[in-house]
């Protein structure tokens, strides 16, 4: 017997039930997917089937199972199960949780607390489980699809093995599907063909294909769900596109490896997977911007305009001529000549400073707007670049005096770079040969 918010008995609701629920699976038999950390011989399934179950995190997308394998825990090990939602509860909550599990434990029985979206949970919330996990009190199972190593504190994490559910594979949401219609009855009737479009609309969901199913089978004629049934099922229908979440993150993470790894094809494939799940543009258009100067820099300069034409198309004109010039320039800095090499400097000369003390500026560089200034030097001895020969006064230095020799911008051998890279060993052979050297 479970108990769901508190309120009536999981097991004895009444009326209408939607069939993602109905089918919800009863005992790793019949639960589809997570072979990964549920085959034979794994450390999950072992806990489970030996009813040594200890406190856990189920960290996936929706729809994979994340709640269903806590109560299939729970009941393989004849523990009482208590379910809490991170969004609807708090502290007033969690202690009257504790005060049910205290009271199963001094039956002699366990109390698995499942806390749904426990990322949502603040710090002091999730700090309010940890005395009666680390005492027994409760086996904590929290389900999140965010990322716990952000989202959750190291002291809840520590005390916690994390297990990565994974989306659903086509074959096995079909599994799922088929499941489906049968529980619906032999009224209603799919081709494999249907089914697979269905499974493909999901995207990796089980619950969300289950519902699709259900809807199609309701607006079936005579039972039968054909591909116009489910077109009018799915047209309004968006693909998991979680905005600020792990998938948002996934996805753009794979746009710019792509563009790095110069591959134009799929650095398009994410960029429309992405609107199709209804991001919006303009953080594209921004990401694109950064992935000009980090990975293509000074290789390619043009990237960098490209992608600034880009971003001010979409402001200017919306869609769809926005997405076309960020397709644009998504294409072009994929294909163009790459190079980190501004990144890694911009990174050294950070990372030098935030060391370093704060040299100060050496007095032939310094600003001597002031006849005071003048008179302590400020400015003198300065050489005027476009006065020397070539327009380059060989010998001089910039830097602090301690910090002559620094060199953090490394040129890589392609594209413009590779000029650039020529240019800069041209002037320092002249720096070399010069007679006049500042600090000799």
């Amino acid at each position: 017997m479970s108990s769901d918010l508190f309120g009536a008995d999981a097991d004895s609701r009444a009326g209408y039930q939607p069939l993602a629920a109905r089918l919800r699976p009863t005992d790793l038999h019949s639960y589809a997917g997570q072979a990964h950390i549920l085959a034979p011989g794994k450390p999950l399934r072992e806990a489970i089937e030996r009813r040594q179950l200890h406190s856990m995190i189920f960290w996936g997308p929706p729809g994979v199972g994340k709640t269903t394998l806590a109560r299939i825990a729970a009941e393989a090990a004849d523990a009482h199960f208590l379910q809490l939602s991170a969004v609807l509860s708090g502290v007033k909550e969690i202690r009257e949780a504790v005060a049910q599990a205290r009271q199963h434990k001094a039956s002699g029985r366990d109390t698995v607390l499942f806390v749904d979206e426990v990322h949502r949970f603040n710090k002091s919330q999730q700090d309010a489980f940890l005395p009666y996990v680390e005492d027994g009190t409760v086996i904590f199972v929290g389900a999140t699809t965010e990322n716990p190593s952000f989202e959750l504190n190291n002291a809840l994490l520590s005390r916690s093995r994390v297990y990565k559910l994974r989306s659903l594979e086509g074959a096995e949401l079909e599994a799922v599907l088929q499941r489906g219609l049968a529980e619906l009855g032999e009224g209603v009737a799919a081709s494999a063909h249907c089914l697979s479009m269905i499974a493909a609309q999901a995207d990796g969901d089980a619950r969300r294909a289950l519902n699709l199913l259900e809807l199609a089978a309701d607006l079936a004629e005579n039972g039968e769900i054909t591909t116009d049934t489910l077109e009018e099922v799915l047209q309004a229908s968006l693909r998991r596109f979680d905005k600020g979440g792990d998938l948002f993150y996934d996805q753009i993470s794979a746009l710019h490896k792509s563009v790095r790894g110069s591959a134009p094809d799929a650095a398009l494939y994410w960029f429309c997977r992405m609107l199709d799940g209804g991001c919006d543009p303009l953080y594209v258009a921004r990401r694109v911007v950064r992935m000009a100067s980090e990975d293509i820099g000074n290789a390619d300069p043009r990237a960098l305009t490209l992608a600034l034409d880009a971003w001010q198309v979409q402001e200017r004109l919306g869609s769809p001529e926005g997405e076309l010039a960020i397709a644009q320039a998504i294409i072009y800095l994929a294909c163009a000549a790459k190079s980190n090499a501004v990144y890694n400097a911009y990174s050294a000369a950070q990372s030098a400073i935030a060391q370093g003390d704060s040299a100060e500026v050496p007095v032939h560089l310094r600003n001597a707007p002031t006849s005071l200034m003048k008179e302590m030097d400020y400015g003198a001895d300065y050489r005027y670049a476009h006065d020397e020969e070539g327009g380059y006064a060989a010998g001089e230095n910039y830097f602090p005096e301690a910090l002559k020799d620094s060199r953090y911008y490394h040129p890589v051998d392609r594209g413009l770079e590779k000029q650039i890279a020529e240019k800069l060993e041209y002037l320092r052979q002249l720096d070399k040969s010069s007679t006049i050297r500042r600090y000799d």
